[in-house]
């Protein structure tokens, strides 16, 4: 692995841990797709540093359950809005 990839999935995988943020977030943050996001955490990152590795998981876990909530919201949100208006 070259050594910008494996500075880059340590710092996306660092950065997910701290901010809880979803794959969508690290991608626009780091500037790559979310699919390279994807790629980086679930398949190089734990030949990197299994420890973080396993932390990045949990956090994209709680992310993947709670996905429904927050698409609710922003629908919310996006027709209050238009009522207000």
């Amino acid at each position: 692995m070259r050594d910008y990839i494996r500075q880059r999935v340590l710092e996306i995988g660092t950065y997910i841990i701290d901010t809880k943020a979803t794959v969508r977030q690290a991608a626009s943050v780091f500037g790559v797709s979310k699919s390279t996001v994807h790629k980086d955490v679930t398949e190089r990152l734990p030949r990197v540093n299994e420890e973080l590795a396993v932390q990045v998981k949990k956090v994209l876990e709680v992310n993947k359950a709670e996905r429904h909530i927050r698409g609710g919201e922003a629908t919310k949100k996006k027709y209050r809005k238009k009522r207000v208006s």
